[in-house]
């Protein structure tokens, strides 16, 4: 270290600047990297996009950067014509959470809608309207309400809702990503044509949520 002040570490042959370095990595360990979580962080990913997407481009990796919402994502190329090894797998959210992801995106839509520049929930709330998508076999509703609960904890922890309150919960825009307005018209349309929809039901009953659960509440993490 002494012999080479550019290293950062014995036997560093790396070329990234140290800063630059630390969100390349959080790149790939992350679902998302939000602008509101760290500025700092985004304006180095925005001053260095073309260095890191070649890094990540070298992975067979694609970032995604949607500046107006402030959401920066990975996927994981795929190609007929080139022979790519898979880094990244999916992490698809389970049904609890996509059930609770319907009712967040349905008030993010309808807040917007109205003009509102943010849209909030109570945990009362999500806990009343989702408990209606369960099932009898879900269990009792202490046990449904910890399925909730649990849903919006990984929610929180991927940004998708920020607690600002105890049980007072702002819902970030990364919902509309993680989330399509069509694809949640499609998962709307098939709850309404369930008479309740069981978590422990029969594999054919998976299958039909798997099919209408939209694209893009299957994130993407590395296989590390």
């Amino acid at each position: 270290m002494e012999d080479d002040l550019g290293e950062l570490f014995p036997g560093d042959r790396g070329v990234l600047d140290p800063e630059v370095r630390r969100v390349l990595v959080h790149v790939v360990q992350r679902r998302f990297l939000l602008a509101e979580r760290g500025r700092d962080e985004w304006k180095v990913l925005l001053e260095n996009q073309q260095l890191i997407e070649s890094r990540l481009n070298d992975l067979f990796v694609r970032l995604v950067i949607d500046h107006d919402r402030g959401v920066a994502y990975k996927q994981q190329v795929r190609s007929d014509d080139v022979d790519v090894p898979i880094l990244l797998r999916d992490a698809p959210y389970s049904r609890a959470e996509t059930l609770v992801l319907v009712h967040l995106r349905t008030v993010y839509q309808r807040e917007s809608a109205a003009g509102e520049t943010s849209a909030r929930v109570d945990i009362e709330d999500v806990e009343q309207t989702v408990l209606s998508y369960f099932a009898d076999a879900d269990g009792d509703t202490a046990r449904r309400q910890r399925m909730i609960r649990s849903a919006m904890a990984r929610l929180a922890k991927d940004g998708i809702v920020d607690e600002e309150t105890a049980g007072r919960f702002r819902i970030s825009a990364l919902v509309e990503i993680v989330l399509s307005a069509q694809k949640l018209r499609e998962l709307r349309d098939w709850l309404r044509a369930q008479p309740a929809v069981s978590l422990d039901e029969s594999a054919a009953d998976e299958t039909a949520l798997d099919e209408a659960t939209p694209e893009e509440s299957t994130l993407e993490e590395a296989v590390l």
